[in-house]
């Protein structure tokens, strides 16, 4: 039998991820699972949605991988353009992976009071791109950096020193637009800041994310995505506060589910995901090539679950679910994650087909973002006026 440390480190992949949650959606086939069941006939109908919306956002079928950088460009504004602009490659490249990983952190649910009003372009945002425009500015404005003159830096010793009331204002919180989980946000940056000082052979001194990008180059010009996330979720995982542990090793975005033999976790890593998606295009700017990105999984967040509630593929047992706001840990939200991830393989071989590319073509990141998350938030919109999702689920700011 592998020892609990072996446990731990195969729990910390994306390949573990596929494994497990496939495990649940075999046992919601068979009638085992006690939350929600599977229509498996109404999945072609939410690819044709999916095929439908990503037509109508890339024309040409020219769709970008989805991360990060797509919010950084809402309302058409080309922001990612201002991350420090005077620099060289590589240092545009540390900017780049520094605004990335702490805008990514910052990246769970805002709440649906929140709106971010951009003073340079007079646009509002809420939600996933309010979240992204904030920390663009935020870290355009220095507050993240030790520098006064180089304010396109995030540095560990600025991060672990880090107030809620400097993060508030800038992110306008206040009694009239709240932003949940101010504190859980603030208290999860200084952790981020403490993680990378912590370890000078792998982010310098003065010790910073974007100092990955040496770190990386120096294992050689090639590294493949899943390596990227296995990294990131070593050297993060102390970072997460209240979340599963196994043998002393914390494991970040895990539930566990009764259908899953022995210990029963099931990994999920969305934020690290979400990251190691949005560490591609600047990795790749700075001159490294990353290999295997359909190594890693679909989302498991409310946007991509949302799509298979709305669009019938995945149904509660007991529709009062739909009226209750569970812990982000429950059984019933670790099923319906769980499925959507599994399901999100299975919705993409569809989506290809109706758009006649293969997975080289196509892969999961291009169907993710044609895609599956703006259909989840439309038709969100077209159920209920607000957009919200179909479940309401308990946000501490630093999980969905």
């Amino acid at each position: 039998m592998p020892s609990t440390s072996e446990e731990a480190a195969e729990l910390l992949t994306a390949a573990a991820v596929r494994e497990r949650c496939n495990i649940v959606l075999a046992a919601a086939e068979r009638g085992g699972t006690a939350h929600f069941r599977t229509v498996p006939e109404r999945l072609d109908e939410a690819a044709g949605r999916v095929a439908e919306v990503t037509r109508r956002r890339y024309p040409d079928l020219a769709v970008p991988y989805h991360s990060r950088w797509r919010h950084f460009s809402a309302g058409g504004v080309d922001r990612a353009a201002l991350v420090a602009p005077a620099a060289g490659r590589a240092e545009a490249a540390r900017a780049r992976i520094d605004l990335a990983v702490v805008s990514v952190l910052l990246d769970a649910g805002a709440g649906a009071r929140w709106r971010f009003l951009e003073a340079e372009t007079g646009q509002a945002w809420s939600r996933s791109e309010g979240l992204a425009v904030a920390s663009l500015r935020a870290m355009q404005a220095g507050l993240f950096s030790a520098d006064p003159g180089d304010p396109w830096r995030a540095d560990a010793d600025v991060l672990s020193r880090l107030s809620a009331e400097p993060f508030a204002r800038v992110f306008q919180h206040g009694p009239a637009n709240e932003l949940l989980g101010i504190e859980a946000r603030v208290a999860l940056l200084r952790r981020l800041g403490e993680a990378c000082a912590a370890r000078p052979d792998l982010f310098g001194g003065p010790a910073r994310a974007g100092n990955l990008l040496d770190y990386w180059s120096a294992g050689g010009r090639k590294i493949s995505a899943p390596e990227i996330l296995r990294f990131l979720l070593d050297v993060f995982g102390p970072i997460w506060p209240g979340r599963l542990s196994l043998g002393g090793v914390p494991l970040g975005d895990c539930g566990r589910h009764p259908a899953v033999p022995g210990n029963g976790v099931v990994p999920f890593h969305k934020l690290t995901q979400w990251l190691t998606y949005s560490l591609v295009e600047p990795l790749e700017a700075a001159g490294l090539r990353v290999l295997d990105i359909d190594g890693l999984t679909g989302l498991a967040e409310y946007r991509n679950g949302g799509l298979f509630i709305d669009c019938g593929v995945i149904e509660p047992r007991d529709p009062d679910l739909l009226r209750q706001s569970p812990a982000p840990l429950s059984v019933p939200i670790v099923e319906w994650r769980a499925l959507t991830v599994a399901l999100l393989d299975r919705l993409a071989g569809l989506v290809r087909e109706r758009l006649g590319k293969s997975p080289l073509q196509f892969p999961l990141a291009c169907v993710l973002e044609g895609g599956t998350w703006a259909a989840g938030r439309e038709i969100a919109l077209e159920r209920r006026p607000d957009g919200r999702a179909p479940i309401t689920i308990i946000s501490d700011g630093t999980l969905f």
